[in-house]
């Protein structure tokens, strides 16, 4: 997975915050209830600090900019999965949520220590499967293009759905019995990260089926891009207001 990336920096000014009416896009939506549907569904992510987050977006953007470009993200994700089917909603989170958290429907636990592999395997480890896993840096995800691995025949005959990123990496991963060696020592947010890991599962002995190729967005031209993929989107209006009303 190519993002959540492990940026570096410490702590610096508050969170970007405020939370968004729903864009036309989504708001139609229905929403469950309650949880639905056989799978786990985790959301691994990374507080929206400026300095912390959306680095290499700078300096076509300002930290504080950044920030509010993640935030925008992260509650277009986090309202993509509160409306898609789901047994268990949970934010594996670095940080403190936020107003862009939706009330109610998500449980909230810590993230793990070490690198991005090791997170992703704790994450996995501490929900037992069915489970998908998705990060904050595909702000155009809807709630169709997590069906294919959501449904109640989701997991028949498949023990891994991919979903593989533009860039190399991957935007979503599941796996029917959630097993952390699977990710454990993967190289992170390269070329390869996508190649390397689907591999990894098919060696395992696993059935893989893909999910949709999407665009992360984590330099300035692939912002761009998914703001003009999801255009009612909050990342594509943060976008427009940090370019100045262009995008």
């Amino acid at each position: 997975m190519s993002g959540p990336r492990a940026d570096g920096g410490g702590p610096a000014a508050k969170p970007a915050a405020g939370r968004a009416a729903p864009h036309p896009d989504r708001a139609a939506a229905p929403r469950p209830a309650g949880p639905t549907g056989p799978t786990a569904l985790l959301v691994i992510a990374k507080e929206p600090v400026p300095g912390r987050v959306k680095t290499r977006l700078q300096p076509d953007v300002t930290a504080e900019e950044a920030a509010e470009l993640a935030a925008a993200a992260l509650a277009d994700t986090l309202e993509a999965v509160q409306a898609a089917p789901a047994r268990r909603r949970v934010l594996v989170l670095s940080g403190t949520p936020g107003p862009w958290l939706p009330e109610p429907g998500f449980e909230v636990v810590a993230q793990a220590g070490g690198g991005l592999d090791e997170r992703l395997a704790s994450a996995f480890a501490g929900c037992p499967g069915p489970a998908l896993l998705i990060g904050m840096d595909t702000p155009q995800v809807t709630p169709a293009l997590l069906a294919p691995a959501l449904g109640d025949d989701a997991w028949d005959g498949v023990d891994a759905w991919f979903g593989p990123a533009r860039d190399g990496g991957f935007w979503a991963l599941g796996l029917a019995d959630p097993d952390p060696r699977l990710l454990r020592g993967v190289p992170m947010s390269t070329a390869r990260t996508g190649a390397i890991q689907r591999a990894r599962l098919v060696e395992a002995g696993l059935r893989v089926r893909d999910l949709a190729e999407l665009v992360d967005a984590d330099t300035p031209a692939t912002a761009a891009r998914v703001a003009r993929a999801a255009p009612g989107s909050r990342f594509a209006a943060a976008w427009r207001r940090c370019r100045g009303g262009t995008g």
